[in-house]
């Protein structure tokens, strides 16, 4: 990766680290995590399910997609944990989706 992309990334992440999702915040947090994961091309991920069991027989192809789909989920749960509050990561904690984290959000802040 070069440097120019790398703090391309950084910085467009500042901008979650600032004001970390409390709830009363709830759609600029939403617009500003939709830029830095379409940026990171990860946006996908609020909105399509890993698929859960890959076949014994899938190609290279199928494998290395599956591989990709699961990191971008880690990183993207992740990223949505690292910038919320406290009280907001202890309850989100343990959902493993970041669709069902978003869902549960959307359906607690959303107007």
């Amino acid at each position: 990766m070069s440097k120019t992309t790398h703090h391309n990334l950084f910085s467009l992440r500042s901008v979650l680290e600032k004001d970390k999702l409390n709830g009363s915040n709830f759609l600029d947090w939403y617009r500003n995590l939709r830029i830095v994961l379409k940026q990171e091309r990860k946006d996908y991920v609020l909105e399509k399910f890993l698929p859960e069991k890959l076949r014994s027989n899938a190609s290279h192809a199928v494998y290395d997609a599956w591989n990709k789909h699961y990191n971008d989920v880690v990183d993207v749960r992740c990223l949505m944990l690292a910038t919320m509050n406290s009280d907001l990561q202890k309850q989100y904690e343990n959902v493993a989706s970041p669709i069902e984290i978003n869902t549960s959000l959307k359906a607690m802040f959303q107007e």
